[in-house]
């Protein structure tokens, strides 16, 4: 098959995330089985540009990845060279997979795919949440969806990533059409030890950015007569971060809250396995590679109730599930840190489980099904 995929921003732009990460192994994982796949990108890289010549075809792991130049920063995404790219070729293509909403760049994709008649996949990548709806950008979202969103979306078929993402788009779309199958996350070949600490240590490693319920894990933290380290790790706006920072001053837990900054994919793993749980208390969380990678290197988790992949968690017994509010988590905390049974289970069984769900081997075949469908 001829796949093309159009995504805002594509490795090596892990500002920007997870889905950076995920939608890059989809496309070398369906290489990788020989289909004809090409990515159309932006030269987006946060407030900086990839530094890359726009309009060329790269290999990019063995994907042809063409990155065109758009012509506004962060959040608006327009180029009308990629749309003037895609107009012409998109009919060449046996499906055209579209990754994100509510930005110009996707929104006019999608529309140009709907007027060449080309079979369309959306994957909304939590885009379709309430948090998202009500949160940011309102106005525009309303419009767009009333005048032209609603019409394309339809148009489409969506995937999902998880079942209560699939809940998000078919109360979104009354009945929408579409499939769930998880993201493809990188999980490398590990030997698992788990270091003897001495303190409770929780890690958060991912985007720094204030719908990860953040100060709630502090201030749940704050609030424990014991209470642990946690360890901060990854990338996010300056401002926010250093508001953070003096939130921890201003809850008196400064000294418990260590600041670990960017970890690279063999740095993450590590962190990882050094800590005793690992914790996303995200408001809005479509899947969460994160948990995958956490559980895959032997360290429980506990999320949110509002995260994609809760409801595994909960099937599997791999961690605890929290509501987004500080007395809960806290609970959660208190919970997790007293059965060390069952945190000593989760680390010797969990990448087990995670290998029989979620390897390239086993999802690419899916992918491929319901392209072909």
């Amino acid at each position: 098959m001829k796949i093309l995929h159009i995504v805002p921003s594509y490795k090596p732009a892990y500002i920007y995330g997870g889905t950076i990460e995920s939608v890059a192994r989809l496309c070398e994982g369906l290489a990788n089985a020989g289909e004809e796949v090409k990515v159309f990108t932006t030269t987006a890289n946060g407030k900086e540009e990839l530094d890359i010549t726009p309009n060329t075809e790269y290999d990019v792991d063995g994907v042809s990845v063409v990155y065109f130049k758009r012509i506004f920063k962060d959040p608006v995404y327009i180029s009308p060279a990629l749309w003037k790219r895609l107009y012409k070729e998109c009919d060449r293509y046996d499906v055209v997979h579209i990754h994100s909403w509510w930005n110009f760049l996707v929104i006019v994709a999608a529309f140009i795919c709907k007027r060449k008649k080309v079979k369309t996949i959306i994957s909304p990548h939590g885009m379709m949440s309430d948090y998202i709806l009500h949160n940011s950008n309102t106005f525009f979202k309303s419009i767009s969806h009333l005048s032209i969103g609603k019409r394309l979306l339809t148009y489409s078929a969506f995937h999902a990533t998880s079942d209560a993402e699939v809940e998000e788009c078919v109360k979104l779309i009354p009945g929408w059409k579409g499939f769930m199958i998880p993201n493809i996350v990188w999980l490398p070949q590990l030997e698992i030890k788990k270091p003897a600490l001495p303190e409770f240590t929780i890690i958060f490693l991912s985007r720094i950015h204030p719908k990860k319920g953040i100060e709630l894990l502090m201030e749940a933290i704050s609030a424990m007569h014991v209470k642990p380290v946690l360890k901060i790790a990854g990338i996010g706006e300056d401002k926010y971060i250093d508001k953070l920072k003096q939130k921890a001053k201003d809850l008196n837990i400064a000294n418990n809250v260590k600041w670990e900054g960017w970890q690279d994919r063999d740095q993450k793993f590590k962190a990882f396995m050094s800590a005793d749980l690992f914790a996303l208390t995200s408001y809005n969380e479509n899947f969460g590679n994160v948990v995958i990678e956490a559980l895959h290197a032997g360290t429980p988790v506990l999320i949110s109730d509002k995260t994609g992949l809760y409801s595994f968690i909960k099937k599997y017994n791999l961690g605890w599930i929290c509501k987004t509010t500080v007395e809960d988590i806290k609970l959660k905390l208190q919970e997790a840190i007293s059965n060390t049974a069952q945190r000593k289970w989760i680390s010797s069984c969990a990448s087990l489980v995670i290998n029989d769900f979620f390897t390239e081997e086993k999802l690419i075949p899916e992918y491929i099904k319901h392209y072909q469908q």
